[in-house]
C-alpha cells in the first residue's frame, strides 16, 4: 500500500488542522492505520492509531482529548483532526499502515507499522 499525507500547514496556537492520508490499493479496509510525528531533534513518536474496522482507537496522552483519528474505508482515507493545537505539536506528521492484528502496545512503542508515507509539516506558532 502507498500512503500520501496532506493537510499540514502553519496555524496559531489554539487553532485546528485536519490531516488526511490517502492510501492506494483495494485492501485499505484491512489495514490498521496510525499517525506518528517527529519534531526537530527528537525521535519519532506515536500519536494515534485506529483499527481496520474503526472500532478501536488509541491516543498518546499528550494529544488525548484534542486530537481525533477516523477513517473512511470507502475513500481509502484516514484522518487526524487536531484541535487546540499547541506549539509543542509542531512536527512532521506521518501516516502508517499495518496489515496484522491490531497491536496497541506495539504501536505505542513505535513498532508494528509496515508501511509509511511521506510526512506533512505542521507548525504551530505561539
Amino acid at each position: 500500500v502507498q500512503l500520501q499525507a496532506s493537510g499540514g500547514g502553519l496555524v496559531q496556537a489554539g487553532g485546528s488542522l485536519r490531516l488526511s492520508c490517502a492510501a492506494s490499493g483495494r485492501t485499505f479496509s484491512t489495514y490498521n492505520m496510525g499517525w506518528f510525528r517527529q519534531a526537530p531533534g527528537k525521535e519519532r513518536e506515536f500519536v494515534a492509531t485506529i483499527s481496520w474496522s474503526g472500532s478501536t482507537t488509541d491516543y498518546a496522552d499528550s494529544v488525548k482529548g484534542r486530537f481525533a483519528i477516523s477513517r473512511d474505508n470507502a475513500k481509502n482515507t484516514v484522518y487526524l483532526q487536531m484541535n487546540s493545537l499547541k506549539p509543542e505539536d509542531t512536527a512532521v506528521y506521518y501516516c502508517a499502515a499495518d496489515d496484522s492484528t491490531y497491536g496497541r502496545s506495539y504501536y505505542r512503542s513505535g513498532g508494528g507499522m509496515d508501511y509509511w508515507g511521506k510526512g506533512t509539516q505542521v507548525t504551530v506558532s505561539s
